[in-house]
């Protein structure tokens, strides 16, 4: 199968699974699969997007937020429109979200937060894009002023944020996503970040109707729903819901295990900041389809995009939609 923008493919329909509706409250916090009669889902004609392999006839700049992902900030908003959502550690064990828009931009994003060294070895992959956040650590300036991306944080492009009424700061802070494109009219355009989409993989998948990743102080939980042919988001025990409203929830998600360390950079509580490594190779599961597929992924260079494939080397197709990946180390790295 032939990256995004050179195929057709349709999704196959799967056999409906027993289980409970995705509106029911799973049982001691442990989140159930959602049913419903399979539909067929429709067929993708070229050209496809580099990210979602959905239908695009253009190719659109590539704008990257730092978005909040503890219970204070949510609901948040904008996630919906998202190509991919990356889950990182942060501090204390928690995580935050490196968001990336291209083929949808919504018209607002946030809760926006302070950028994190591991976004800065995140952001060559896609060019030089426009970088969303607000604030950082004195001492990672510089490194912000040297990355592969066009800075436009709240002290670059202030006009492009606003105080969300009904929040409380730092939890408050939205920007409006026209302006923060216009302010880099040079942002790379959408191009191949190693993404391959269409059918499944005809043997190795196994029938997972939900899988949990853990940090060590967070956890998401990914439900698959039969109705919506996608897998439900949950956070912590709980709906991660969108501020448009209904459930966040993606048809492709990527656990991908990456080594985690201390970088040179911590908090004002002396809690450092992890570096997640998302150069070099390593395992994953690709969950798609009511199924988990083991996989493998590599990234030569930063400048390089991520490539995933099955154990046995051939492309490890997404389904055509949305991406997140979770960045996730086997072992939960203690902060």
């Amino acid at each position: 199968m032939r990256r995004a923008g050179l195929f057709v493919v349709t999704l196959a329909v799967l056999a409906p699974v027993a289980a409970c509706s995705s509106s029911e409250k799973p049982p001691a916090g442990q989140p159930q699969a959602a049913t419903a009669a399979p539909s067929a889902s429709p067929t993708v004609a070229e050209p496809g997007h580099p990210f979602t392999g959905l239908p695009a006839d253009t190719m659109r700049p590539v704008l990257a937020v730092k978005i909040e992902n503890t219970a204070a900030g949510k609901p948040q908003m904008g996630l919906k429109s998202a190509d991919i959502v990356y889950i990182e550690q942060v501090e204390a064990g928690l995580t935050r979200l490196m968001v990336i828009f291209s083929s949808k931009i919504p018209a607002k994003v946030g809760p926006v937060r302070s950028a994190r060294i591991s976004d800065l070895h995140i952001a060559p992959m896609f060019g030089k894009p426009a970088f969303a956040y607000s604030g950082a650590q004195t001492k990672m300036l510089p490194h912000i002023a040297e990355a592969s991306l066009f800075d436009v944080s709240d002290s670059r492009a202030p006009g492009a944020y606003f105080r969300q009424p009904g929040r409380y700061a730092p939890y408050n802070l939205f920007a409006n996503t026209r302006q923060l494109i216009k302010a880099a009219p040079k942002a790379t355009k959408a191009k191949d970040v190693g993404f391959t989409f269409g059918d499944a993989p005809e043997s190795g998948g196994v029938d997972k109707k939900r899988m949990t990743v853990r940090w060590p102080a967070a956890r998401f939980d990914f439900i698959w729903s039969e109705a919506k042919q996608q897998w439900l988001i949950w956070q912590d025990g709980k709906k991660n819901m969108a501020a448009e409203g209904g459930q966040l929830s993606a048809p492709t998600v990527v656990v991908q295990y990456v080594k985690t360390v201390r970088s040179e950079f911590h908090d004002k509580n002396q809690s450092y900041t992890p570096l997640v490594q998302t150069v070099g190779k390593g395992d994953a599961f690709v969950l798609r389809d009511g199924k988990a597929y083991k996989a493998k992924w590599s990234r030569a260079s930063e400048e390089e995009g991520t490539v995933y494939t099955t154990p046995e080397g051939e492309p490890m197709n997404f389904a055509p939609g949305q991406v997140w990946v979770a960045l996730a180390a086997k072992k939960p790295v203690v902060p």
